[in-house]
């Protein structure tokens, strides 16, 4: 790597480090009142007995055109689970052969679901999958090599069309995405037109956005956000080409690492620890060259147009109040391109809404399943 490569990464470095003071403050002030050696032991506490996660469901791959192995999971219908866990949903009505797509979102994995995948277990029919290079999925072939292809959102939307003409090749479809997830059912919808009007019979959106991501000043001020824009991308390459050094200095500053993960993921200030530990292990999961290789692609990312295809469709459109990553005002503008859309701010809420305020997601999400017919009225 050369002089000039490292120089402006040393330049990003601390602009962003001058960006993270605030969360870095917040860490200082922990560090007067809490050990290091206290913190350490409660987090590899976290780590061993944390529930969150844990749920698992019948696995199965599917192949991406460029031949990656993508995971998923499938929970079906459990006709055991009848009686008050359904009353509590979904009232006295039986579920509809539906089959419910989750996608996740950037650095995250099939269990940032995780709350409302517990509440629908067994009630409807669900995959569950891992994005390319996130979680059990493999790392993106198209990726590796010297004719390496960046990442693109259209990419991921043909992933997902290999998942679902895996996990549910026939039969209704609700596709739920988060952040990242959002924008690749919009890709999907893109690409593959006459699969959203055959079969596609709802959509959530979750703290997502269609596009202007270049906008989106993150809570911090425009100049400096504007500074780091401009050198991130080439810092994040060059990081990525030094991915064990990196992670070895990202292990030594896990302190700050929290922080900053706690402020661009939660608004709450009473948020569990162990919720907040599980956001932590799944996004310090993701390796630095897979954050480098899909950081170009949001820049990119223009999938208003896409939206047409869901004119007809009940649409749940959601996002948290503080999100600092994609702001609720992207939600409210895919609704109001969605006449038939639920907006929904959760106050509060920051941009793990589906893990802070999880009865909030679950419930409009089971108010979505019961509006497309996954749970008929009269049954």
């Amino acid at each position: 790597m050369g002089d000039d490569t490292w120089r402006r990464a040393g330049w990003a470095g601390a602009a962003i480090g001058v960006l993270a003071a605030g969360a870095a403050a917040g860490v200082a002030v922990e560090r007067l009142t809490v050990g290091r050696s206290v913190r350490e032991k409660a987090r590899l506490a976290l780590d061993a007995e944390g529930p969150y996660g844990a749920v698992r469901g019948t696995s199965g791959r599917a192949l991406a055109e460029d031949g990656t192995e993508l995971y998923y999971e499938v929970d079906e219908v459990d006709p055991a689970v009848a009686g008050p866990r359904r009353r509590r949903l979904f009232g006295r009505r039986a579920p509809a052969p539906v089959t419910v797509v989750f996608s996740h979102g950037y650095c995250l994995n099939q269990d940032s679901w995780h709350f409302q995948r517990a509440a629908l277990r067994g009630l409807v029919r669900t995959v569950h999958w891992d994005q390319r290079s996130h979680g059990r999925s493999a790392r993106g072939v198209a990726q590796a090599g010297p004719d390496a292809v960046p990442v693109s959102i259209d990419m991921l939307g043909r992933d997902l069309k290999a998942v679902i003409d895996a996990a549910a090749p026939e039969g209704p479809l609700v596709l739920i995405g988060h952040s990242m997830g959002g924008m690749t059912i919009m890709a999907l919808a893109g690409l593959f037109p006459d699969l959203v009007r055959e079969r596609v019979v709802g959509v959530g959106f979750v703290g997502t956005s269609t596009g202007r991501l270049g906008e989106v000043t993150y809570g911090l001020p425009t100049a400096g956000v504007n500074a780091v824009r401009r050198v991130l991308p080439g810092v994040l390459r060059a990081l990525g080409s030094q991915a064990e050094l990196v992670e070895r200095g990202r292990r030594a500053t896990a302190d700050l690492f929290a922080g900053l993960i706690k402020r661009y993921s939660f608004s709450s200030k009473d948020v569990d620890p162990a919720v907040a530990r599980f956001a932590e292990r799944m996004i310090e999961s993701t390796p630095i060259d897979v954050v480098a290789e899909f950081y170009p692609a949001f820049a990119e990312h223009d999938k208003t147009a896409a939206l047409a295809a869901f004119r007809e469709l009940p649409v749940l459109a959601l996002a948290g109040d503080h999100d600092l990553v994609t702001p609720s005002s992207h939600t409210e503008a895919i609704a109001d391109l969605l006449p038939d859309a639920e907006l929904v701010i959760v106050p509060d809420a920051g941009h793990l809404v589906m893990l802070e305020h999880p009865e909030a997601v679950t419930d409009r999400i089971a108010d979505l399943l019961g509006r497309v017919g996954a749970v008929p009225v009269g049954g």
